[in-house]
């Protein structure tokens, strides 16, 4: 997209109930629940999405499309999402706003350090949150035009994307062969977790991270986490 593209979708910026009208937001999240939300998200606040679950495919789109915004999960199965910003914040011309996102809310500064303009931290479910992230990003010719009202509103992604997410961190763990896979299923869980309110998956995640920076047996902890998620796969959601 050139710049004569970007001002007409500029022009097109909705109001009131649908602010982010007109833009394409790139979502960088390996998690389907997470995924699911700023899908919603974005469907409520007029924008179009686009989904890479790591940084191979997130550079794939980046070679054909030019998105109004880029969000990025910091924990992707191939690297730190930190890298990505930071080519993204250099490159020009650059993507209107970039945002970093973690269920880890010490990865803020990480993330701003690596160039993004802003940090959402997980879960991301506040509609008012999500898009005043974006538009208070956004440069004064790309505001939405008239007042705009804020609720606070929330959205509920489905919970067979939080099975989707139990499949993958099963596959994962099956295949977890060196300790920066490890690393990666401390994370992944440990977001996803948080996101849902899974009291019990997030401590198991923080202590399975906690004993790989330790140094110590990983065995207990990953026999509870590959429990846990056997356990999550098979309850019933309604649907």
């Amino acid at each position: 997209m050139d710049d004569s593209d970007l001002f007409a979708s500029a022009a097109r910026l909705g109001s009131g109930r649908r602010p982010l009208l007109g833009l394409t937001i790139l979502v960088v999240e390996d998690s389907r629940y997470a995924c699911e939300a700023m899908r919603l998200l974005c469907l409520r606040s007029g924008a179009r999405i686009r989904r890479a679950d790591s940084l191979k495919s997130a550079r794939k789109h980046l070679q054909v499309y030019r998105p109004s915004v880029v969000i990025i999960d910091l924990g992707l199965p191939d690297g730190s999402g930190a890298e990505l910003i930071e080519a993204l914040s250099t490159a020009s011309p650059r993507v209107a706003v970039i945002l970093g996102t973690s269920g880890d809310e010490n990865a803020a500064s990480a993330t701003m350090q690596a160039g993004a303009d802003g940090f959402l931290p997980k879960p991301i479910l506040s509609l008012a949150a999500f898009q005043n992230a974006i538009l208070s990003n956004m440069p004064p010719e790309r505001q939405p035009i008239g007042p705009r009202p804020v609720t606070d509103e929330a959205v509920e992604p489905d919970m067979l994307a939080f099975r989707d997410d139990m499949a993958h961190a099963a596959e994962v763990l099956d295949e977890a062969k060196d300790e920066r896979t490890l690393d990666y299923l401390a994370q992944f869980l440990g977001g996803v977790a948080r996101s849902v309110g899974d009291t019990p998956l997030a401590t198991a995640a923080t202590r399975l991270a906690e004993t790989r920076k330790s140094g110590g047996p990983l065995a207990v902890e990953t026999a509870m986490i590959a429990d846990l998620v056997q356990e999550r796969l098979h309850r019933k959601i309604a649907i």
